[in-house]
């Protein structure tokens, strides 16, 4: 079946299910922005829309009294850190709940009194955050200055409310998050400025880097205005020092300056006491042009309460296509804003007028009409959950990333592993692409070209490690089955030999089930063969995955603790042996037979739990819990463990996720747990059940796609299920997705 989607059908979707909530509850009054701003969470609490590729944050990582960057010490990838209290500005496009540090550019920052443009010494400390979904708002103690920010989905608006005297607005080209530097700004009149911010380096891939377009306006015209760069000192010890040398202010020159450490500033001269000032940002990723109508397009004037009150609605469209009832409060705080985590990223990349840069290439392509181009695809981490709930809940959105993927293949010549802004970053390992695609594929999304897509998966399979721009050590594991210790080491996390192949096996189930799918049956049964390759890693003594040595034999010494601790254990990616050996979700049961039987395999899952091995911050382990539903007699475990991380680890709190978000990857988990099924697969559409936290769950479906428009999800009071009925009919504790969105009810009778 293929499936498109019309304007009527995407109005249709974005309304919500009668009768869920009562009709005047706001969903977004849910929403806890400053969630997973700390503990490595590495989300901000800025304004973003859904899917945005603008966003505002407030950036709080740099200088201080002190004349220092206070980046976190311990993690760099975000603009903002909630114990942080000094205020350098407004940063725009920023990356949620991400590893590296990138983008966070563009610092806008507001003052009053003498103009002052060292970073260093016009940070202010702030009181008073108010976050909301499409809203930030602060009070800067050291100017008396209130700053709040909203976004469009490719714009931003400021609004100052400055005191009485002088007043400043500076734009800061030289700081940022990024770790490429570069710009130039050029006046365009009185109230206009515009210019290109160099970016990238996303996990230090030196190749992969952008520029960021922009336009600038003020809604008052200033008594003066200028440029502003930092001169290059003129000892030759001092001159690599970033820090180092004077800020020039330009006061006379009114065209155009490009340098690495600039910025622009405007003066307003005898402003009244409580006077606002607004600011409004257009970005691009294709051309000032552009990034000028984008802002033309999605803003008419200055007007800061409409485009905050169209972000509100656009996130209550959006998080009203799932309603709940029942829980706690704080349970329906969790969930939503878990959601709203999960619906940041992928982000448009699209202007609107359709162009985007070009996938690894110079040009300019222009999106179809009604359809967007999507960017940050974090695959490593997404593919796993994200993707799913798009498919489900947000299909039309999942459509267009299919097919910007596609196009990103026929542009460059690879699908995408972790891309950003049109570039490959090459971060993490495997060739998660193929599990999206298959998952999509198989639950009826077809509105893309598969036969280019399936081209791209077994060019990525098939070829030769030096030219195999996803899979480097495809040589060893296409011929042995595995990849021995020693093979790759392509960047600062060491030798990941078992991390890559579990990877690989993951993707060529998922290569084999869309295979079997097209009808290709002698591929199908390739590649589901080569899924198996994991077998060659099992060791009987430790009862865990154990790395190879070239000469076939296993590694000594080995312990499957070692990385525990988030270090790079030889073999192993951001964690321990056990932190992946139950990562084999395509052959539960046959990896089961491996260890001894199905009790042996449970009684291994479980000691991950009690003793403490289990990571909930990271990605190879977050299916875990789901895993014992594949055991009769054993899946009350499931919800036992799904219940005591909730509770644990997804909180109101600032540190309420695990850890890095990973573009909304752990929230989604959080998602799907507390509806009551998860797709513990990824590549293969099934799920398993736990008891859903809440009540009530109603899930807005397509009705082109599912053949319903609604799915109702229900348990009685308890947390033990003693009985599930899909559609009616009794039912066991793992499901096919056709199965339940055809059901049209879900009920879980409990205890």
């Amino acid at each position: 079946m293929k499936f498109f989607v019309t304007s009527a059908l995407v109005v249709l979707l974005s309304g919500t299910v009668s009768g869920a909530t009562a009709a005047d509850e706001s969903l977004t009054a849910y929403v806890q922005p400053f969630v997973g701003t700390t503990n490595f969470g590495a989300c901000n609490p800025g304004a973003v829309m859904p899917a945005g590729m603008m966003s505002v944050s407030p950036f709080n990582v740099m200088g201080s009294e002190l004349n220092t960057w206070d980046k976190d010490s311990r993690w760099w990838s975000t603009p903002y850190v909630y114990e942080n209290k000094f205020f350098t500005g407004f940063s725009h496009i920023n990356l949620s709940g991400v590893g590296c540090p990138d983008v966070g550019a563009l610092l806008t920052m507001p003052t009053s009194g003498p103009l002052q443009v060292d970073y260093h010494v016009y940070g202010s400390e702030y009181t008073g955050e108010h976050a909301h979904p499409g809203y930030y708002g602060v009070d800067l103690s050291a100017y008396g200055v209130k700053a709040e920010a909203s976004a469009t989905l490719r714009s931003s608006i400021e609004r100052y409310t400055f005191p009485a005297g002088q007043a400043n607005i500076l734009l800061n080209l030289g700081e940022g998050l990024t770790n490429e530097s570069g710009a130039y700004v050029r006046r365009v009149s009185d109230t206009e400025i515009e210019g290109m911010r160099f970016a990238g380096t996303f996990c230090y891939n030196s190749q992969a880097v952008f520029p960021i377009y922009f336009v600038l306006r003020v809604s008052k015209a200033p008594s003066a205005q200028g440029f502003w760069k930092k001169q290059r000192p003129m000892t030759a010890e001092a001159a690599w020092d970033s820090d180092a040398g004077k800020y020039k202010i330009y006061s006379n020159y009114g065209r155009e300056l490009a340098g690495d450490q600039i910025g622009y500033w405007y003066t307003f001269q005898d402003v009244s006491d409580g006077e606002q000032i607004q600011v409004q940002v257009g970005v691009s990723f294709v051309s000032c042009a552009n990034a000028r109508e984008n802002l033309d397009a999605e803003q008419s004037g200055f007007d800061f309460e409409a485009v905050k009150k169209a972000a509100d609605a656009a996130w209550e469209k959006d998080l009203g296509r799932i309603r709940v009832q029942g829980g706690t409060q704080e349970q329906r705080q969790v969930f939503y804003t878990a959601l709203y985590h999960a619906l940041i990223h992928p982000s448009i990349l699209n202007d609107v007028n359709g162009q985007y840069p070009l996938m690894e290439n110079a040009g300019t392509g222009r999106v179809e009409p009604g359809h967007n181009r999507y960017s940050v695809f974090s695959l490593w981490d997404t593919y796993r959950n994200i993707h799913q709930l798009l498919t489900l809940v947000y299909p039309e959105r999942q459509a267009d990333m299919l097919r910007s993927m596609v196009d990103m293949y026929k542009e460059w010549g690879w699908m995408p592993k972790w891309e950003l802004f049109g570039r490959e970053t090459f971060t993490m390992e495997g060739d998660p692409a193929i599990c999206v695609f298959a998952d999509s594929y198989l639950k009826g999304l077809r509105d893309f070209d598969v036969q280019a897509a399936y081209q791209a998966f077994l060019k990525s399979a098939n070829t030769p490690g030096a030219q195999n721009k996803m899979r480097p050590d495809a040589d060893p594991y296409n011929t042995l089955g595995y990849i021995p210790v020693g093979w790759f080491a392509g960047d600062f996390s060491g030798d990941n030999s078992v991390s890559h192949a579990l990877e690989y096996y993951v993707a060529d189930n998922a290569l084999s089930v869309l295979a079997a799918a097209l009808g290709k049956t002698e591929d199908a049964n390739l590649y589901r063969q080569r899924s198996l390759g994991y077998k060659n890693y099992y060791d009987k003594e430790s009862g865990a995955l154990r790395p190879i040595g070239k000469d076939g034999k296993f590694i000594t010494p080995f312990n499957p603790e070692d990385g525990a601790d988030f270090s790079n254990a030889v073999g192993f990616h951001e964690g321990s042996a056990w932190n992946y050996t139950f990562y084999v979700p395509h052959d539960v049961k046959g990896y089961a037979k491996l260890m001894g039987g199905d009790k042996a395999f449970v009684k291994k899952l479980q000691m991950v739990f009690d003793q403490g091995l289990y990571d909930p911050a990271n990605e190879p382990d977050i299916a875990y819990p789901y895993l014992f539903s594949y055991f009769p007699g054993q899946e009350w475990r499931t919800a036992v463990e799904v219940d005591k991380l909730l509770a644990k680890y997804y909180t109101t709190r600032p540190d309420g996720i695990p850890g890095n978000d990973d573009t909304g990857t752990m929230s989604a988990w959080a998602v799907f747990s507390m509806m009551g099924f998860y797709p513990d697969c990824p590549g293969v559409p099934k799920y398993t059940f736990t008891t859903p936290v809440f009540d009530k769950v109603e899930i807005t479906l397509n009705p082109a796609l599912h053949g319903r428009s609604c799915l109702v999800i229900t348990k009685t009071p308890g947390r033990r299920i003693t009985a599930i009925k899909v559609g009616g009919k009794k039912a066991g504790y793992r499901t096919d997705h056709d199965a339940l969105v055809g059901a049209g009810t879900i009920t879980f009778k409990c205890k």
